[in-house]
C-alpha cells in the first residue's frame, strides 16, 4: 500500500508539474532573462554547442524562450558528429532540427575542422575554439553566448572542452563587453525526474544572488521532441525515452560564467 501511494504521489505530481509548464510557462526568475529593467532591446546571441542533437537535447527550453521574445540567435556546432560515420547526415539533420525550433537555417553553422573531430579522448584545443568562436561573435555582432557548463550535462570531454573554449575567449577579451552563460549541469536524480524538476531549478535560480542565474521554462516541449525527431540517425529507443524523462527538455537553468 506504501508503494502505491508514493507511485501515486510521484505520477500526480509529475501531471501538475506538466501542466504549469504547457499553461504557464515564463522565465521563473524575478528578473526575466535578457529583460532586465523591463527592456525589450533585440540581442544578438550565439548558441555554441559540440555536436548535431545538442541543441535539441539540451538547450530547447532556452531556445524557444530566446525565440519567441524575437532574440537574434545564430548556433555555431563544432563538429558534425562523425564519431559513426555519419556527419554530412547529422549535419542536414541539424538544418532540419534547427527550422523546427524556428531558428533560421542560415544562422546555423557546423564545422568540419580536422582537429576538431567527434569522439571521447579527443581533445579539443582552447586556443583553436576562442579563436573560432570570437569570429563568429564579432561577423555577427553577438554580445552574448550561451554553451556547456565546464562539466557538459554528460560529461562529454567535447562538451567540457567547449565550455573551455567560450571561457578561454572572455580571458583574451576581457576589455570588450562580451556576456557568456552555461548551462548548469545537475545531478543523476535531478536530470532524469523530467518535469518535476522545474521546482528544484526555480529554487536554485532565486537563491542566486545578483541575477547570475536564470531558470527558463520550456514553453513547448512538443517541440523539443519534434526536433529532436529530426535527427533521425541517433533518433533509436534510449534517446527518446531520454527526451520524455530529462529535465533538460522541460527546463534550462542558465549561470552568468563569470
Amino acid at each position: 500500500m506504501t508503494w502505491v501511494a508514493l507511485i501515486s504521489s510521484v505520477v500526480v505530481l509529475w501531471f501538475a508539474s506538466l501542466y504549469k509548464i504547457l499553461h504557464k510557462s515564463s522565465s521563473a526568475t524575478k528578473a526575466a532573462f535578457l529583460n532586465d529593467g523591463g527592456s525589450s532591446q533585440r540581442r544578438n546571441v550565439l548558441l555554441v554547442t559540440a555536436h548535431p542533437d545538442d541543441e535539441s537535447m539540451f538547450f530547447a527550453p532556452v531556445i524557444n524562450y530566446l525565440i519567441s521574445r524575437g532574440h537574434n540567435l545564430h548556433v555555431l556546432c563544432m563538429s558534425t558528429g562523425n564519431a559513426d560515420g555519419m556527419g554530412s547526415i547529422r549535419k542536414e539533420e541539424l538544418y532540419l532540427a534547427s527550422a523546427v525550433l524556428k531558428i533560421p537555417i542560415h544562422q546555423v553553422k557546423v564545422l568540419d575542422h580536422p582537429d576538431l573531430q567527434d569522439g571521447f579522448g579527443k581533445v579539443w584545443n582552447s586556443n583553436l575554439l576562442a579563436s573560432i568562436i570570437d569570429n563568429e561573435t564579432r561577423t555577427y555582432s553577438v554580445d552574448l553566448i550561451i554553451t556547456f557548463d565546464d562539466y557538459g550535462i554528460s560529461g562529454h570531454c567535447n562538451h567540457r572542452d567547449v565550455h573551455q573554449g567560450v571561457r578561454k575567449l572572455l580571458h583574451d577579451v576581457s576589455g570588450r563587453h562580451l556576456e557568456a552563460w552555461e548551462l548548469v549541469s545537475t545531478n543523476i536524480l535531478r536530470k532524469y525526474i523530467g518535469p518535476v524538476d522545474i521546482w528544484l531549478s526555480i529554487l536554485f535560480a532565486r537563491y542566486q544572488r545578483n541575477g547570475q542565474s536564470h531558470c527558463l521554462v520550456n514553453s513547448d516541449p512538443r517541440r523539443s521532441y519534434a526536433a529532436m525527431a529530426q535527427h533521425s540517425s541517433q533518433w533509436v529507443w534510449f534517446r527518446k525515452l531520454f527526451v520524455a524523462f530529462s529535465s533538460y527538455t522541460y527546463v534550462n537553468t542558465l549561470k552568468e560564467i563569470k
